[in-house]
């Protein structure tokens, strides 16, 4: 199953410290990059979030935003932590030893200091439970989202894919007209200034110039490619880089292609080739 790199979810839900939200937006990254925003009561879950994030995604920019808003009537009285205030103000007091004239710490800025106070009345561990729960499933509509995405990355990529594989079988059967053509357009060329041609030369160099315009195997590669893609689409997972390695094969043989034309028909063809495999591209920029 193919899935998207972009999605976004939030899911919100109501404990005894407030309202919980969590939001995760995802988008395009070359690996898996998650980055976390929780309050200082969540900070010692981060880890198993990040854990979370890793069994559920193998690719993209994770952005996860965890608030906590506290209800007047919901928060229990706050107290002190004596120790890391012995801690904090000990530390001032030697700033202010080694620097003198620096502005000395407010009450308020003292209690907006991390560890420094916290509520009585509920306990960190439920708040923490209730947040992992919520991660999980906001990560699962988030996932959900990836595969929906997907899917229609998946339906537009095929759409150009069959575009490709008509103009590639549309070149081949005209091929061997082109190149009839060619030929008949050099020997009236040469009867035309009458010149007694050498014809054992002559049969030379037209086989060369036939080699040289040859894209049978610049043919074979684009379906063969055609072919791979098709497969690792319908096989599904995470496959965006090797479908955007296939791309630049695609790509690569298009160019060639478009080096050997000697006739305007095969010259369009490959431009058109070109198009539809960029269009491609620009999807599979998104594929996980």
């Amino acid at each position: 199953m193919i899935h998207s790199m972009t999605a976004f979810a939030r899911e919100s839900t109501a404990t005894d410290q407030g309202d919980l939200t969590v939001e995760l937006r995802s988008v395009n990254h070359r690996y898996l990059d998650c980055t976390f925003k929780l309050p200082d009561a969540l900070r010692p879950l981060e880890q198993r979030l990040r854990e979370l994030a890793g069994k559920a995604m193998a690719r993209g920019k994770l952005d996860c935003l965890i608030r906590l808003q506290v209800h007047p009537t919901r928060a229990g009285e706050l107290q002190v932590n004596p120790e890391q205030l012995d801690k904090l103000l000990a530390a001032a007091e030697l700033i202010s030893e080694k620097l003198p004239g620096v502005r000395q710490p407010s009450a308020l800025d003292i209690l907006q200091f991390p560890g420094i106070c916290g509520s009585e009345d509920h306990s960190e561990e439920d708040l923490q439970a209730s947040a992992e729960a919520l991660f999980r499933k906001a990560i699962e509509n988030l996932v959900e989202n990836r595969r929906r995405e997907g899917e229609k990355l998946a339906a537009l990529v095929l759409d150009r894919l069959q575009q490709v594989e008509s103009a590639v079988s549309a070149t081949r059967q005209v091929l061997p007209v082109l190149m009839q053509q060619q030929r008949d357009r050099i020997i009236s060329r040469i009867e035309e200034l009458d010149i007694e041609a050498d014809q054992g030369r002559l049969e030379q160099e037209l086989v060369h110039l036939a080699q040289k315009a040859d894209v049978d195997e610049e043919l074979d590669r684009l379906e063969a490619h055609i072919g791979e893609v098709r497969h690792i689409l319908e096989k599904g997972g995470p496959c965006g880089r090797r479908l955007d390695f296939l791309m630049q094969e695609l790509n690569r043989e298009a160019n060639t292609l478009s080096s050997k034309s000697t006739a305007t028909s095969t010259t369009q063809s490959a431009v058109e080739l070109k198009v539809l495999i960029e269009q491609m591209r620009e999807q599979i920029q998104n594929i996980e």
